[in-house]
């Protein structure tokens, strides 16, 4: 039933859902813009070219959404930079199932943020195949990001098992067919019609081992 694993990056393998908060609140104060109280959640899980847009119209920066996206992804990167903050467990939990199935990355971070993080922890190699939702058409909860990293490991959907923390990620991977595990950041809860479509929910990254995995393959049979 589960022949590959597909991770998302930001609040599964790092706790960056502050650091983009905070870089982005601080980014549309300074170029004179509001930030508005459903900001965040609407941002997590858009790609690059849609959360640079909505920065600039929708929250008032008014500076064109390339160079939002080009200055937004600068003060991203001297964060990770200056510290990587991993999710505990991050880099065994990576390991361990790398060990017994294909990886991959499917994340709304841009491919530059995606590479330094991968790099910086050492997980490079972990993933036969990464993606980002800005080499889509659409993001996140568009499912296109899921369906075509299980085309890139060459598994169905139907076979890959998706983990993810955010509503619109949730909503992606199940809408692609996944089987979906969910790890909520407990910061930035997932809306609960994202977390039904949930297979299975943890706690922390790392309940989710080689044999919790094969055990969920068994309970779905």
């Amino acid at each position: 039933m589960i022949s590959a694993v597909v991770f998302d990056m930001d609040g599964v393998l790092i706790d960056t859902e502050p650091v983009w908060e905070r870089v982005r609140r601080d980014y549309v104060a300074g170029a004179g813009g509001r930030w508005l109280p459903d900001a965040q959640q609407r941002l997590m899980g858009m790609s690059t070219p849609e959360w640079a847009g909505y920065l600039d119209a929708d929250l008032g920066v008014g500076r064109g959404a390339d160079r939002v996206a080009d200055e937004v992804i600068d003060a991203m990167a001297a964060r990770y930079r200056a510290e990587l903050p991993l999710i505990p467990g991050a880099t065994e939990v990576v390991r361990d199932l790398a060990g017994r199935f294909p990886l991959a990355l499917a994340s709304s971070s841009p491919r530059r943020l995606i590479e330094q993080v991968l790099a910086t922890a050492g997980l490079t190699d972990a993933f036969r195949a990464t993606l980002s939702t800005e080499e889509c058409a659409a993001g996140k909860p568009d499912p296109e990001v899921y369906q075509v990293a299980a085309r890139l490991l060459g598994v169905p959907p139907q076979r890959c098992l998706a983990v993810e923390d955010s509503s619109n990620g949730l909503r992606s991977a199940a809408a692609a067919g996944l089987v979906v595990v969910a790890v909520p950041h407990p910061g930035y809860p997932p809306a609960a019609d994202a977390l039904a479509g949930a297979t299975l929910v943890v706690d922390r990254l790392d309940e989710l081992t080689v044999d919790r995995v094969l055990a969920l393959a068994d309970e779905m049979r």
